[in-house]
């Protein structure tokens, strides 16, 4: 049986900036366990995992950079779900995109022949950084000849399916507000905390200058030039998988969960098939990116296409679409 709303909850607040009030949170989280005799999360024995993927003012917060249409409304239900399936729900894992000023996706990373940045939405090809058509400002020590590395990096991301280059608007910078939890979810995440007496886990991703970082588990590309410029995360995925079920939600539904629930679907295949059995997508907790003002458009870039049909490939590989309107199980 659902729980409650709580009285901390505003349905209002979701799309707000605000300082969050831990104390008052905490102490109406001590009284709803109580109240509801909410168990330890410690004592699960059905354990259930959330992993929330970049639920960032950035994306999430109408005004912001990066915003995706339908965060907020994504965000209502989610936030809700998670406070009605409280007492089912064990541990609750959060990214969180991170970034700084200049990395290979940001305008300030390029600059044309004439020293112009390139405007966001800017697509880079391997083709057009041989001609000099985009010229690197970055200097990473690692790589004598950026130039030659980010030709490698675009040829890279254009031979493996994966979206080209692209420059996005400044979002998520490391200190700044944008790179916050949305303040509402991240009263949610304290509520939980309190009364099932478990801190939730943060997982900063997207901090390597030199690659983009969609997914939470491991940067686009892995190694350039000979050097390693990201990992695989085997720790979350072991912490999460550990779990008996780990329900995904979180923006944008067509880039960082996409790309996240792919590097799930990958490991699985390598380690066992049987454990995409655990995985279940929130869907109408996401929202695509809107696609770039282009006529006529690129299929790849058809963001909500793209999105709606790779959760169709997640659900036949054995992947469970669900909505948070659905019961969770005890």
């Amino acid at each position: 049986m659902a729980l409650p709303l709580p009285s901390v909850y505003r349905r209002e607040s979701v799309g707000q900036l605000y300082l969050e009030d831990a104390a008052r949170i905490a102490e109406e989280a001590d009284r709803y366990r109580r109240a509801h005799g909410i168990r330890e999360a410690r004592e699960d024995r059905h354990r259930i995992a959330v992993l929330a993927i970049d639920c960032q003012v950035t994306f999430c917060m109408p005004g912001a950079s990066l915003f995706v249409p339908g965060a907020v409304e994504d965000g209502e239900r989610a936030i809700e779900w998670m406070y009605r399936n409280l007492d089912r729900l064990t541990s609750l894992f959060f990214t969180l995109d991170t970034h700084s000023m200049f990395q290979i996706f940001h305008p300030a990373a390029w600059v044309d022949p004439e020293g112009r940045h390139p405007a966001p939405f800017t697509v880079i090809t391997a083709a057009e950084v041989r001609r000099g058509r985009w010229i690197p400002l970055l200097r990473p020590e690692s790589f004598p000849d950026f130039t030659a590395a980010c030709v490698e990096y675009c040829d890279a991301l254009e031979a493996g399916g994966r979206y080209v280059l692209t420059i996005w608007p400044y979002h998520a910078l490391l200190g700044g507000i944008s790179h916050s939890l949305v303040p509402a979810l991240h009263e949610a995440a304290l509520f939980h905390a309190a009364a099932r007496r478990t801190d939730a886990v943060f997982e900063l991703k997207g901090r390597s200058p030199v690659t983009e970082s969609y997914s939470a588990l491991a940067p686009e590309v892995r190694r350039l030039q000979g050097v390693d410029v990201g990992v695989f995360n085997a720790r979350l995925f072991d912490t999460l998988l550990a779990h008996d079920r780990v329900y995904v939600f979180g923006q944008a539904k067509s880039h960082c969960v996409l790309f996240t629930l792919r590097d799930i679907l990958r490991e699985c295949h390598r380690r066992d098939a049987a454990l995409l059995d655990r995985i279940w997508i929130l869907e109408d907790a996401m929202s695509p990116v809107a696609p770039p003002p282009l006529d006529p458009l690129p299929e790849a870039l058809d963001f909500p296409r793209v999105a709606d049909r790779a959760m169709a490939e997640m659900a036949a590989a054995g992947m469970h679409l669900t909505r948070t309107a659905d019961p969770v199980p005890a």
